[in-house]
């Protein structure tokens, strides 16, 4: 137990716990005490989080951040809904195990070797097809 500067007592957290923030609305206290602002305040929000996350849709097929951006909708909607602080933590945890499964050195090693395999073979079959048929598109071959 650490005692701040001010006398206070501080538990000392693990990052875990510091991730792990209680679920429920995170509104300012006079907004919570009133029903109706709170109610408001949620809808302004919901609001909010959906159109950026219409808009990362939308970026999904055009140029732009697509995935970034529904995520930041969905950090938006975590601020007041605990549907949301469940999906994004579930999303950080899958995050955080596929990026450990994709700094294991075996794993790194296999995609290494397939993707030189991989290019080899496409390498192979450009070479055959040149040989074959010169450097003429498919479409204007007459055979």
């Amino acid at each position: 137990m650490n005692t701040g500067s001010d006398g206070v007592d501080e538990v000392a957290m693990t990052d875990d716990e510091k991730a792990e923030q209680p679920l429920g609305s995170r509104a300012p206290e006079f907004v919570k005490a009133r029903r109706a602002l709170h109610v408001s305040w949620q809808v302004g929000v919901f609001v909010v989080g959906l159109a950026v996350v219409v808009a990362g849709v939308i970026m999904l097929p055009l140029p732009g951040p697509g995935w970034l951006v529904i995520f930041g909708g969905m950090a938006i909607w975590a601020t007041e809904f605990v549907w949301a602080q469940l999906v994004l933590r579930w999303t950080k945890r899958k995050v955080t195990e596929a990026t450990q499964r994709a700094l294991d050195p075996a794993v790194r090693r296999r995609n290494i070797i397939l993707t030189t395999v991989g290019l080899v073979i496409i390498g192979a079959l450009c070479a055959v097809y040149v040989w074959k048929f010169g450097f003429e598109m498919p479409w204007n071959i007459k055979e």
